[in-house]
């Protein structure tokens, strides 16, 4: 949250802070996931239930570089895309069904974001923010109120009702494109984890080592993007459920936590991160118990011979795994996946928040 000091509106951010913010936030959230994740894997691709066996506290972070390599990238996408989609389903969506609210003040609000267009371009601005009754003004409870360069769009409770659609819509077209980019990440990272387990055949020396050998010998497409099916499968409906998801579940704690006082309109910072942090482990635990089978698929199909004729498809590749070890096998690792996905997606937000805050002080000091 970044906010101007005058009362007057949120400072802008750049690109370059966005980046700097999110590379942090996302950095931090691989960091705390790692471990968790080279179990998780270790798990789905195993072909027996016995998941005994020694094995180091280094190797739990065994195929962390390539995530943490581009944590900045995927999370710059995944905040660009979806800003970027909001600004397209305002021009293009609510515009032909006669949605024609505030039009003078140029931003989408999402439960977290505030999106706002400029005349000279565009910047993603978090604000922290409240639902409130205005007993001045309106009658009813609903409102929200968000100060922008010196304007005050009024957005009802049924505009925020309409507004989780645009939400799921635009999160998923954000996974979408983070597909691309999170696919041979993964893949690496897969193939890096498996080899680490005790009794593995030592195949690649490290990331690049395995990123190389993967193109030279099976191709881009067939070889560093193998799995980009299933992958598409799980980032698309993951993204949109978990922004629809943050969103609610913030504006109601945000609505739990929020300070009496009306000399305190704002929730202070304390409880805006809070609500962040509570809402993005919640929305992030409860998206992956949704979306598990896809993941347990991929990371069959990116731990499988990559040679042509040993290949199979997604559908194949399920119908396997529940043929020859029952459909359980399907959740298999998801006790740790849950545990994993609460403190990662709860570090996210509020990481990414304080950075940004951090900057606007120094900018201002």
């Amino acid at each position: 949250m970044s906010e101007n000091s005058d009362g007057g509106g949120g400072s802008q951010i750049s690109a370059l802070d966005d980046l700097l913010a999110g590379g942090i936030a996302g950095s931090a959230s691989v960091i705390v996931g790692h471990p968790f994740d080279t179990i998780k894997v270790r798990l789905q691709t195993s072909s027996t239930n016995d998941s005994s066996g020694k094995t180091s506290f280094k190797s739990l972070f065994k195929g962390m570089s390539p995530p943490l390599a581009t944590a900045a990238i995927c999370n710059a996408i995944i905040f660009a895309s979806y800003g970027h989609s909001t600004r397209l389903w305002d021009e293009f969506i609510e515009h032909k069904i006669g949605q024609q609210q505030n039009e003078e003040v140029h931003g989408t609000l999402t439960g977290a974001v505030l999106i706002e267009h400029g005349e000279h371009g565009t910047h993603e601005q978090m604000k922290s923010w409240k639902q409130q009754r205005n007993n001045n003004d309106h009658d009813s409870e609903g409102w929200i109120t968000i100060q922008n360069n010196h304007q005050e769009p009024v957005v009802t409770e049924n505009a925020l009702n309409t507004n989780y659609l645009k939400v799921f819509t635009c999160g998923a077209l954000a996974g979408t494109v983070q597909a691309f980019v999170i696919c041979p990440v993964e893949h690496i990272k897969c193939r890096l984890q498996i080899q680490a387990a005790p009794g593995a055949k030592i195949m690649y020396k490290g990331p690049i080592d395995a990123c190389v050998s993967i193109i030279k010998n099976h191709g881009i497409f067939r070889g560093l993007y193998r799995g980009m099916g299933v992958t598409l499968w799980r980032e698309t409906p993951a993204f949109g459920m978990y922004f629809a998801v943050y969103d609610t579940i913030k504006d109601r704690v945000e609505s739990l936590l929020e300070e009496k006082d009306d000399d305190h309109p704002i929730p202070s910072h304390a409880h805006a991160w809070a609500a962040s942090a509570l809402a993005g482990g919640i929305s992030g635990a409860s998206t992956w118990g949704i979306i598990y089978p896809f993941d347990v698929i991929k990371s069959r199909m990116q731990t499988s011979p990559l040679e042509r004729h040993l290949q199979k498809g997604m559908w194949t590749v399920g119908s396997d795994i529940i043929r020859n070890h029952g459909f359980n096998h399907m959740f298999r690792g998801l006790g740790v996946t849950l545990v994993r996905a609460f403190p990662v997606n709860a570090i996210i937000f509020p990481v990414y928040e304080f950075v940004l805050m951090q900057i606007g002080s120094w900018r201002s000091s």
